[in-house]
């Protein structure tokens, strides 16, 4: 699992889980003493223990199931639990803020979201409660954030694990490029990075473009396209565009085509003209702050288990940047003959993309993928 997370570049410390399995198994052992009435327990079970009382203390407005009671101590439970600890002791300190702990820092200052499916709540919010009870270093701020079920179609097979849904997708991913541009691009170096970030941005897309609490229908029979609208790989495809112009800028000025950018105070911007040029500017630039502050943060300070993310919000705007960019790049020609009355309007326009390749980049970083400079 581990692989497959650095598969889609999300950040998960590689840390030795022994120390802590050690210290919460000890302190299981303490609480379970009298807990089991000296009966023999099945292999990797180590007893009960009650969590009513936990509940009751976090009170009723905090969220947990009022039928909470027992949790059934098993070594895989322990172990989960020696993993997130470790995850937590050993996370960099300047990746997220507010994100993070240390054994000497304590953790009243952080905060830990369980992403957990609707059908694993349950036993997720016990995993959350016996944290508490094990640990005197567990996290005080626990949040909850639900995923909704996921119902895939066009499996190969009636089961797909995580790494094998990406090894799917992956392979669809050097299926369409080869079709695109001919050979067996997979097995050529320059390729592997650009295959394994199409391959993340499709799924991540796929995956986030649903609200977390909604039903995720997959359709993996779909083709892998950069001419799809809604797909990871079209957005992808219009950021290399965006790379591809500014490269060609620069170019033809090093070769004395085109003159320096000049300073952007001396643009004259009445040169826009073209509805495309407003679109971007309106429907996509000037919003994108106020978008951002409503994606960016989870809100942890509301009160109760439950959080929401955003993520379908980004995923969406980003689709329609790259469609409205896409429509506009199709139909205007940014880079002109290089005769000097039409620099002006060249200039306007190149700073108008500027600032959607930020935005773009700004976007796409938001979701972990990096941008990418050719397709």
């Amino acid at each position: 699992m581990l692989t497959f997370l650095q598969q889609l570049r999300v950040d998960w410390p590689a840390a030795s889980e022994r120390a802590s399995s050690h210290t919460l198994r000890s302190h299981a052992l303490e609480e379970l003493t009298s807990a089991h009435d000296g009966r023999t327990l099945s292999p990797g079970i180590l007893g009960r223990l009650c969590l009513k009382e936990l509940v009751e203390e976090q009170g009723r407005t905090a969220g947990y199931d009022p039928n909470l009671n027992n949790c059934l101590v098993t070594e895989d439970l322990l172990s989960v639990l020696a993993e997130l600890q470790e995850a937590l002791w050993h996370w960099p300190e300047d990746s997220h803020p507010g994100l993070a702990g240390a054994p000497d820092t304590g953790t009243d200052s952080c905060l830990v979201v369980h992403v957990v499916s609707c059908e694993e709540e349950f036993q997720q919010q016990k995993l959350d409660l016996l944290w508490r009870k094990l640990l005197d270093k567990a996290p005080l701020r626990q949040k909850h954030l639900i995923c909704g079920p996921v119902k895939v179609t066009g499996a190969p097979g009636p089961l797909m694990t995580a790494p094998e849904y990406y090894k799917f997708r992956h392979a669809q991913v050097c299926k369409a490029s080869a079709l695109k541009h001919g050979g067996d691009l997979a097995q050529d170096p320059g390729w592997t990075e650009i295959f394994g970030v199409l391959s993340v941005a499709t799924i991540k897309f796929e995956m986030l473009s649903t609200a977390p609490q909604n039903q995720l229908f997959l359709a993996l029979a779909d083709n892998i396209s950069t001419k799809g609208t809604k797909s990871g790989t079209f957005v992808m495809y219009n950021c290399a565009r965006l790379a591809t112009l500014f490269e060609s800028y620069k170019r033809s000025m090093e070769q004395g085509l085109y003159p320096t950018f000049p300073p952007v105070s001396s643009l004259d911007f009445s040169l826009l003209h073209d509805e495309g040029e407003w679109l971007l500017l309106f429907n996509n630039i000037l919003p994108f702050p106020d978008l951002l502050s409503q994606t960016a943060m989870l809100d942890c300070t509301a009160p109760g288990l439950h959080i929401t993310a955003r993520t379908e919000m980004m995923c969406k705007f980003l689709v329609q940047l790259s469609m409205d960019f896409s429509s506009y790049y199709n139909r205007v020609h940014i880079l002109g003959e290089p005769r000097p009355h039409r620099f002006g309007q060249m200039f306007v326009r190149l700073q108008l993309l500027r600032a959607v390749r930020e935005v773009l980049h700004t976007g796409l970083a938001m979701l972990g993928l990096p941008p990418l400079s050719h397709i």
